[in-house]
Formats: C-alpha cells, sequence, structure tokens
C-alpha cells in the first residue's frame, strides 16, 4: 500500500480552530515537521480540508 508524507508548511494563526485540530490530528506538531501516514480515504480527506496549510507526496513500497 502506498504512503503518503505530509509537510506542514503554513500557519494555522487567523485560521479556524477546526483547521488547526485538523493539522495536529495529523501528528503535525511545529511548522516544516513531516509525517508519514497510510493512504487512507480518512488520511486523505483530512490533507484536504488543509491542503493550503501543507503539502503531501506519495510514496510506492
Amino acid at each position: 500500500m502506498a504512503k503518503l508524507i505530509i509537510t506542514w508548511k503554513r500557519s494555522t494563526i487567523g485560521r479556524p480552530p477546526k483547521q488547526e485540530r485538523t493539522v495536529k490530528a495529523l501528528g503535525l506538531k511545529k511548522l516544516n515537521s513531516t509525517v508519514i501516514h497510510e493512504d487512507t480515504p480518512q488520511i486523505r480527506g483530512m490533507v484536504a480540508k488543509v491542503a493550503h496549510l501543507v503539502e503531501c507526496s506519495t510514496v510506492e513500497e
């Protein structure tokens, strides 16, 4: 199964609280931090909600 590499690139200051919670739920702690998740519909949906704040790329195994 493919994996997603998600990097937090833009601040959540001034954004709705729901977007801030989504970034935290993805496991991102600080700006420019990176996490790796399985490519599931739930994670894809979370990334879609904060696509303007994160960068996402796919890695095949």
